[in-house]
């Protein structure tokens, strides 16, 4: 498989993030493609990650096919031909959206990132050691780092357009789509986190935060959408090497963040875009802990 750091087929391109590209398809479906981009500290990389993009699709397809009876979702097929034979324009493309290519339908998005922390890490981290709090909310005193939080915390965000996602309280939550949705929004998060977080556990990996998206269907209902427990989307940890009280290794971009947390240190990058040049080595480290989290929480190497 061929590294690919941007994408053009022979759709409507309606969106591009920092990975991924979005198509449309008709009125009533969208082909999401995951690219092998990288982002760090908010910088996204010259290099790409090769099987990056194949990774985060297909733990996403993964995740759907075994939620099917905990929620409603949004995936028809994460498989190139099954995608071809409903979107026949992409019959010549197949190369370029074999395994990281997602054909899903459409949806009304809410803006919410309903985010679950089942462990106190990252921003919630430095909230909760500066003022006790959570998005201005009181915590127990006496946590530490990486703490199991039991039960696991609703922690809402709204999608931003750049930039940071702002924590925000569940009241908030309430008043942007209202206390049923919420509700809803909170319920569906939590169930599938809980699945997600028991079987990620017997197969050596720790979800110790992640952050899903919903969106309404045609039908009005309320579907899990974009994608589902990646290492992109969440914090996965090693259940051999979790030890409360500090920083936590992370599974992912964790070679990636070390080389440019020492060039930083060194002086030689001072945080912004354009980031430093990438070492053959640290690209292709970063590349098997994508596929070794592909390995742990499907069971099975990845195959495209």
């Amino acid at each position: 498989m061929t590294a690919m750091r941007t994408s053009d087929l022979p759709l409507p391109k309606i969106g591009s993030g920092k990975v991924r590209d979005i198509y449309a398809v008709g009125d009533d479906r969208v082909l999401l493609l995951t690219t092998d981009r990288i982002s760090a500290f908010d910088v996204v990389m010259a290099e790409t990650i090769p099987m990056k993009g194949a990774v985060l699709t297909q733990i996403s397809a993964w995740w759907f096919r075994q939620l099917e009876a905990t929620v409603p979702h949004h995936m028809i097929s994460a498989d190139a031909d099954e995608i071809i034979r409903a979107v026949p324009a992409l019959k010549d493309h197949r190369a370029d959206i074999v395994g990281r290519a997602m054909l899903c339908k459409r949806t009304e998005v809410f803006p919410i990132e309903c985010v679950i922390r089942g462990y106190i890490s990252g921003s919630a981290w430095k909230e909760y050691a500066a003022e006790g709090t959570l998005a201005g909310e009181k915590l127990p005193a006496g946590l530490v780092e990486s703490q199991k939080l039991e039960p696991a915390i609703f922690s809402p965000a709204t999608k931003a357009e750049a930039g940071h996602d702002e924590n925000i309280t569940v009241a908030r939550v309430r008043e942007i789509v209202g206390a049923e949705v919420a509700a809803t929004l909170e319920k569906m998060a939590r169930d599938v986190y809980g699945y997600g977080e028991q079987t990620s556990r017997a197969r050596g990996i720790i979800i110790a935060d992640t952050k899903f998206e919903f969106g309404r269907d045609r039908d009005g209902r309320i579907i899990l959408i974009d994608e589902v427990m990646t290492p992109d989307s969440s914090r996965f940890w090693a259940v051999d090497a979790y030890k409360p009280g500090q920083p936590q290794p992370s599974f992912d971009k964790q070679p990636l963040r070390d080389y440019l947390d020492a060039e930083r240190r060194a002086g030689r990058w001072n945080g912004d875009a354009p980031a430093p040049p990438l070492p053959a080595s640290v690209v292709d480290a970063t590349s098997k802990r994508y596929l070794e989290a592909y390995r742990r929480v499907t069971g099975t190497e990845l195959k495209v």
